[in-house]
């Protein structure tokens, strides 16, 4: 692969993000719930990622904790969920020194790597988040990104406070699978489905993300490609990603059939240590798995589905390892073609 693959963006995190592409019917009804004095404690974000979940849970939890009184004058007036940036209780979002906000999300371990999971002993810093005196707006915001991450003790430690939530408490839960949510949270949440950006959208976005104008052809051919996806059109953009994309979408047409010259040229085409090119990969896959498991009949294919399901753990777990202990990537290659071919067989 060409180093152009190498191509990186400074993409501001959803908590320094203001503005919001697309979801207008999702942030009214989030807005319109709040002026009503009666808002849900708890809603469930869900959607694909990388199209704005996150940004929307910045966005309410900034409105909320900058106008803390829904009946207020201000509130009742506005049309949509934006604080400026330049407000103070923004610029303390984005230093992460907001008393009233807790965000629940991967940390990393004593040694510097990532966990896969959000942990319990995080997940109970809820419950003395809630417990402890009111901040002065009186609100508390809680932002999970995301309850997928969530390991089972940690989920059950949610779900806790989730039951007996304090007055002025607010949950907003950010899922890829909302389908794969606890019943229990699911049956506490105000469900919230967010769908792909329109392509224009990601184009607005992509522009405004590179500084590069919105007829840039590498810019449009990214936004094409992303299905609606901001983070994964960054993901494409620039170098030769979209070109690994396509070629890794072409041999997943094939399966079961694998052609082991084409595994080789894949796998020769992931090497080194570019992250751009892994990361597009596995998304490329992960896609294809999805839609699989969206398409699929549960009444006639469940063992199928079974097997495409738990195929895809083994494969996300293989490409966290590969990606975080700088494993050599043809053997994920011809891996996670040997898996998917059998489970399509």
């Amino acid at each position: 692969m060409s180093s152009k693959t190498e191509t990186q963006i400074s993409v501001p995190h959803p908590r320094e993000t203001t503005g919001l592409f697309g979801h207008r019917e999702a942030e009214t009804a989030l807005l319109n719930a709040y002026r009503s004095g009666r808002i849900p404690h708890a809603w469930l974000i869900g959607g694909a990622q990388g199209i704005g979940k996150a940004t929307l849970a910045y966005r309410m939890a900034r409105f909320v904790l900058a106008h803390p009184d829904p009946l207020a004058a201000n509130v009742q007036r506005a049309d949509n969920l934006n604080v400026d940036a330049n407000d103070p209780t923004a610029r303390r979002i984005v230093a992460g020194a907001h008393g009233g906000l807790l965000v629940l999300q991967r940390t990393a371990n004593d040694k510097g790597v990532m966990r896969t999971v959000i942990t319990v002993d995080e997940t109970r810093e809820t419950i003395s988040f809630f417990g402890s005196t009111a901040a002065a707006d009186g609100w508390r915001v809680c932002i999970v990104d995301t309850v997928d991450e969530l390991n089972p003790n940690a989920a059950n430690a949610l779900l806790k406070t989730l039951e007996e939530p304090p007055r002025q408490s607010l949950f907003l839960l950010v899922s890829h699978a909302p389908g794969r949510v606890l019943p229990t949270i699911l049956s506490r949440c105000r469900r919230l489905p967010l769908r792909p950006l329109a392509t224009a959208d990601v184009i607005q976005a992509l522009s405004r993300a590179t500084g590069r104008a919105g007829e840039d052809p590498a810019l449009i051919e990214a936004a094409e490609a992303a299905e609606g996806s901001v983070a994964r059109a960054l993901t494409l953009f620039g170098g030769d990603a979209v070109k690994l994309h396509h070629k890794t979408a072409a041999m997943l047409a094939t399966l079961p059939r694998v052609d082991p010259r084409e595994l080789h040229a894949l796998g020769d085409a992931l090497g080194g240590t570019d992250k751009v090119a892994l990361a597009t990969f596995v998304d490329s896959i992960d896609r294809w798995v999805g839609a699989r498991m969206r398409t699929e009949d549960p009444n006639t294919d469940l063992p199928r589905l079974a097997r495409l399901a738990e195929v895809w753990e083994k494969i996300n777990r293989a490409a966290r390892d590969t990606a975080e202990y700088n494993l050599e990537r043809k053997p994920l290659v011809f891996s996670v073609f040997g898996m998917l071919a059998e489970a399509t067989r």
